[in-house]
């Protein structure tokens, strides 16, 4: 036995808006035994198939193109509205869980869009989320994931720059003090979530109270990437992991201390299973 000393990150877990997909969904299905979502509820596989067990059905565009007269979960990432003219010409009762900051960013993309400005959005290239915030401007914004990228573009004097909800705050921040370096014009819009932007400074400080760090996530999940380059920046001595199967013991000496944290999309109970296999080493 290592005897290791196992703390869970009390910060860690769900964000609310999962937290009200899930339970959305948990109520419907204890009440009809199935539900159809578009795409994963989320980012997470152990979480998804936990649901799958109690009757949630993932499906595709294609497959919600051919339902008709059924009840289908929109998931928090939000959707473009080309979502909601096939449900309504399908006759389909959407069970919106649109996380409230994603609608209030869509709503501002759509205003500035209507404006006629340029609009620019700093994320992940077919990210669900992106898809949604694209599909305010009819597909004509440009997705960029990094500095480099964006100025491979031909870019006007004038930039509106948005953020996905879920991308870091210092780099959003970096492009725009860049951009205004070379000369541009940045009507930069800070969207990001602050309860995920927050997390940052949390888990370095959780990162540093502890010998090894275990991050749990889905590996799907684009916060859990940037979260985890946090914590691995900040303790070297940290592991990535989507399932308790993929920790190893080797990682380990006796009576060494460990720390759990996780992404926004991480179950607490996936992190609980992770200390309880700890403990057992």
């Amino acid at each position: 036995m290592r005897q290791l000393q196992v703390h869970i990150d009390n910060n860690s877990g769900f964000c609310f808006g999962v937290i009200y997909a899930i339970q959305m969904a948990e109520d419907i299905l204890e009440e009809q035994g199935y539900l159809y979502c578009l795409g994963d509820i989320v980012h997470n596989d152990e979480e998804v198939e936990r649901l799958q067990h109690k009757g949630l059905r993932i499906i595709n565009y294609d497959t919600l193109a051919t339902l008709r007269d059924e009840s289908v979960l929109i998931r928090a990432h939000g959707e473009p509205p080309s979502t909601y003219q096939m449900a309504m010409e399908n006759n389909l009762r959407l069970i919106d869980a649109s996380c409230p900051v994603v609608l209030k960013l869509q709503n501002r993309i759509k205003t500035s869009f209507d404006k006629k400005e340029q609009i620019f959005i700093y994320g992940k290239h077919g990210h669900a989320e992106v898809l949604g915030l694209l599909g305010q401007t009819s597909g004509e914004a440009v997705v960029f994931e990094n500095l480099e990228e964006l100025l491979r573009h031909e870019l006007p004097e004038n930039i509106t720059l948005y953020s996905q909800t879920t991308k870091s705050t210092d780099s959003f921040y970096r492009i725009k003090g860049e951009l205004e370096g070379r000369g541009y014009a940045v009507n930069a819009n800070d969207t990001i979530c602050r309860q995920v932007s927050n997390r940052d400074k949390e888990l370095r400080n959780f990162a540093l109270r502890f010998d090894k760090i275990i991050f749990v996530s889905g590996t799907k999940s684009s916060n859990g990437r940037v979260l985890y380059q946090v914590c691995k920046d900040t303790n070297p001595n940290t592991f990535f992991v989507s399932k308790v199967e993929e920790l190893q013991p080797d990682w380990f000496t006796a009576g060494e201390s460990v720390g759990i944290c996780g992404a926004t999309s991480t179950p607490m109970w996936l992190m609980e299973e992770v200390r309880n296999a700890l403990s057992a080493f």
